[in-house]
């Protein structure tokens, strides 16, 4: 089954990093967050991919032709034009597929996955952002989109707030403190399944976040799967740093492969 990863934004803000290579390419761990998601599809199963790039995507495609040197051992015999290489240990993503296009510099994410039809031909694929880690069961997931007949799911998260709540009486006593608490409603946080029909809702300028996911939701279209576990989208340069944190401790949640 394909996954669409939108890999073309500029990620404004985490400047820090994307000045000077793209957002999916900042590191968690010492490797690219882009890693991070497919290892996480991957581990379920999913191991076909099309990356929507853009904003710097000759660093995408320099990192995907050389993966296999940059990660192993090898041996190379003559120097010349042609030389031979042999490689002395392999990784375990040796059997992942991965379409790298072109979806323009400025388009917006709606576009991008218009840009890439020609390339998905299974029912339903699934889409996801190239800035979010999550501890997620893609069976599941996936399950729950067969299940409803609808033509879209997307993945809802409960935001954390990153600040402590406090609750005042009006005389300004204060009846309880919540550090970091969930924050009322449901946020989106990708990790969609879409069935083929979804390319019709889109066109090469949408952002679908808005028009395409608006009007599916009024067609009665559209469905959501609440994850209730771990997600964390890197936004912001203290994102990086805490995602970071997370991996270096030991304590990474989306970590599901040995």
């Amino acid at each position: 089954m394909k996954t669409v990863i939108l890999c073309g934004g500029l990620g404004t803000r985490l400047r820090q990093e994307t000045e000077f290579r793209p957002k999916p390419l900042v590191e968690i761990g010492g490797r690219p967050i882009l890693w991070h998601i497919m290892k996480i599809y991957a581990f379920h199963g999913c191991k076909d991919f099309v990356l929507c790039l853009g904003y710097k995507g000759e660093m995408i495609r320099q990192y995907f032709l050389n993966y296999q040197s940059m990660l192993s051992d090898f041996t190379i015999s003559g120097l010349g034009p042609n030389p031979s290489i042999i490689y002395h240990n392999t990784h375990d993503e040796h059997d992942l597929c991965v379409t790298l296009a072109d979806t323009g510099l400025e388009t917006n994410t709606g576009g991008r996955i218009k840009r890439v039809q020609k390339y998905i031909s299974d029912d339903p694929f699934m889409v996801t952002y190239g800035d979010g880690v999550a501890d997620i069961d893609i069976r599941r997931l996936l399950q729950f989109h067969r299940s409803h007949g609808k033509l879209a799911t997307l993945t809802t998260v409960r935001p954390v707030s990153r600040y402590g709540v406090i609750d005042i009486t009006p005389d300004g006593k204060v009846k309880q403190f919540r550090e970091k608490p969930y924050v009322d409603g449901w946020i989106n946080a990708g990790f969609f399944v879409f069935s083929q029909g979804v390319f019709d809702y889109l066109d090469e300028n949408c952002v679908l976040e808005r028009e395409p996911l608006e009007r599916l939701a009024r067609d009665g279209q559209l469905a959501a799967f609440r994850h209730e576990r771990f997600w964390y989208g890197m936004d912001t340069y203290r994102d990086f740093l805490y995602l970071n944190e997370l991996w270096d401790n030991g304590e990474a949640p989306w970590r599901l492969w040995p």
